[in-house]
């Protein structure tokens, strides 16, 4: 970016848009951030976003905006989560290639990958078989996403960028009840047990399952970073038709060993229950990160710190 850069972070909000943005605005670059609130801009909306696109010249875009949740929400609401997503990813990108935009990132998700990929899932994964039936609605927008971004760079010469994030967490997420995803779900569980004097607390499934995580201010420090990558950087790990790139920390946990490590930084003092009615999901989602790996970046957090640090968060803002 230069010190004259009008840039719009889309779904400055959320967890991860907020991060970019609060590590854009530290960084020593002096360019101008554009943000809308979805009172402001409803993406889902083509003209809004085109009148959007026309009026403020941007020069790049960061497409974080996005229809998220864990898995009963994704069960819950599978047309709203397919439709939303596909509806703001078609017009942020379409009108910003109008618009002239030559450069724009894509936040994906690890979930675009197939349930029973070879662990640990590298970029070549994509389409390579079934996909995790929870999450399958939001999975197909996330690609759509991806291949979109290739599309245009094929046909019209643009520079946009896809990154797939593993879980993340941190100041920012959700901690809805019923909709929010592991992490988050867990502090709040946690938390109200801890304060209310229960005696267990039930998490889903079989606590088998193994994920991997990564701190939010991380992933925002590995989206402005690969956005700064030149182009023949970029483009030495990816090609024309898989131009994405995996984000994460390359290790990964069960659901109850998180589980115990969250009791841990709450203070809770009861017992952990498995619910084995519950669905798992899928069995293991461990991504290979060689490739942002091999371009100079890594993550910083570890999960216990950064656990410390989401909970901290928790108490000082009462999300609950």
């Amino acid at each position: 970016m230069t010190h004259s850069s009008r840039i719009y972070v889309a779904g400055h909000r959320g967890m991860v848009g907020s991060a970019i943005v609060r590590l854009l605005k530290a960084g020593d670059d002096k360019a101008e951030v554009i943000t809308r609130s979805h009172g402001e801009l409803d993406l889902t909306d083509q003209q809004a976003v085109r009148h959007f696109f026309s009026i403020e010249k941007v020069d790049e875009v960061y497409l974080a905006a996005a229809k998220v949740g864990g898995i009963h929400a994704n069960n819950t609401y599978p047309a709203e989560f397919i439709y939303e997503n596909l509806m703001m990813e078609a017009n942020v990108i379409h009108e910003a290639w109008r618009a002239g935009v030559r450069k724009l990132l894509l936040l994906g998700s690890s979930c675009i990958y197939p349930r029973l990929a070879r662990q640990p899932m590298d970029e070549s994964a994509l389409l390579t078989g079934p996909l995790e039936p929870t999450n399958e609605p939001y999975a197909i927008a996330k690609i759509a996403g991806i291949k979109l971004c290739e599309s245009y760079n094929r046909q019209y010469g643009t520079d946009y960028r896809s990154v797939m994030p593993t879980n993340l967490y941190g100041p920012g997420d959700n901690y809805h009840a019923e909709n929010s995803h592991v992490v988050p779900a867990l502090i709040r569980r946690f938390h109200e047990a801890k304060l209310s004097g229960a005696p267990f607390v039930t998490i889903w499934g079989t606590g088998a399952a193994r994920r991997e995580f990564l701190y939010v201010d991380d992933m925002a420090a590995a989206s402005i970073y690969v956005m700064s990558l030149g182009h023949d950087a970029y483009s030495s790990t990816t090609s024309p038709m898989q131009s994405h790139i995996n984000v994460g920390c390359g290790e990964d946990i069960t659901i109850l060993e998180l589980s115990h490590l969250i009791k841990e930084v709450v203070g809770y003092q009861g017992e952990i229950r498995l619910d084995t009615r519950k669905p798992d999901g899928a069995p293991q989602k461990l991504l290979d990160v060689s490739a942002i790996n091999d371009l100079g970046w890594t993550r910083k957090v570890d999960l216990p710190s950064g656990l410390q640090l989401a909970y901290q968060d928790f108490c000082s803002h009462e999300y609950n």
